[in-house]
């Protein structure tokens, strides 16, 4: 057994924990997979992080207990929002751990191996992820873009013209409600047209995403009489909304997150900061009040 410095032992238990989580999660997909491919695949990753982690214990002599609720919030990623959600998740965590196993090799030989194993690993799931989830992500953009860069801005307008956090919260919703009718029409048709596969199911996802983010941005106006407290807590969940979505389709998707975040916010911001104006011109240059 080489000589370790402590530090090096450190990094040694901490590749020992994550390995040994890996492979519950991946035993535990593998018990949930119906696909036979999928799951045979699975089964061999988790035979082959279970034996990296006896790697790791012979050279520490520990036995390291999983974080079983890192493990859960995998499966439960999995499981909620698509396997390829899940799994790349854990990968992008793991690829940290990389860097560290190729500064073990000048110490340990065998740690290039596992490194090479692991990047194995992520391709060997890239080519086999394909969920039905992520494939209706294009409905749910499309249902969650309407959403925010119509009804921000018409929120922000009817704030400042109507100044009624109830009449807002009612036009806000016969609005919402009417628009995801006909957004969810309108890809039915579309696909339709396009001879694609699942129009009904696109178009659910499409008015199913447009109706849950227009309850997001009027519950405000159900809650407070405030419509300044309403309006700001209308944008905050807007944010919040591009947040966590661009996180999931940049995790999902392996694309960049930060730039696709602030065009996404920059244009549902500038909308309602357009209709902000417009509704204040409304009210004191037009004459209009109710």
């Amino acid at each position: 057994m080489p000589d370790m410095s402590p530090e090096t032992r450190r990094e040694l238990v901490r590749a020992q924990r994550a390995e040994i989580t890996e492979h519950h999660v991946y035993r535990q997909l593998a018990g949930r997979a119906s696909n036979r491919r999928n799951r045979e695949v699975f089964a061999r990753i988790a035979a082959d992080e279970k034996r990296h982690y006896d790697l790791w214990r012979s050279f520490t002599g520990l036995n390291v207990r999983p974080d079983w609720l890192l493990a859960a919030l995998y499966v439960a990623c999995a499981r909620v929002f698509g396997l390829t959600f899940g799994v790349k998740l854990m990968e992008k965590a793991e690829q940290k751990a990389q860097v560290d196993y190729r500064l073990l090799a000048g110490l340990i030989p065998q740690a290039a191996q596992v490194a090479d194993e692991e990047s194995a690993h992520e391709n060997e799931l890239l080519d086999l992820l394909d969920d039905q989830v992520l494939g209706n992500v294009g409905s749910i953009v499309l249902g969650l873009n309407d959403a925010l860069v119509e009804l921000t801005g018409a929120l922000a307008g009817l704030t400042f013209a109507f100044q009624d956090t109830r009449l807002v919260a009612l036009t806000g919703m016969i609005t919402g409600v009417a628009a995801s009718l006909s957004m969810a029409a309108s890809e039915f048709l579309s696909r339709r047209a396009e001879a694609a596969p699942h129009a009904g199911r696109s178009a659910l996802f499409t008015g199913l995403a447009y109706l849950a983010t227009v309850a997001l941005l009027i519950l405000p106006y159900l809650l407070f009489d405030d419509y300044r407290l309403c309006l700001g807590l209308a944008l905050a969940t807007a944010v919040m909304i591009i947040l966590l979505f661009t996180f999931y389709v940049a995790v999902a998707k392996d694309l960049p997150f930060r730039r696709r975040f602030l065009e996404m916010a920059g244009i549902s911001l500038g909308v309602a900061a357009l209709s902000f104006a417009l509704g204040i011109l409304v009210k004191r240059w037009l004459g209009v009040d109710v």
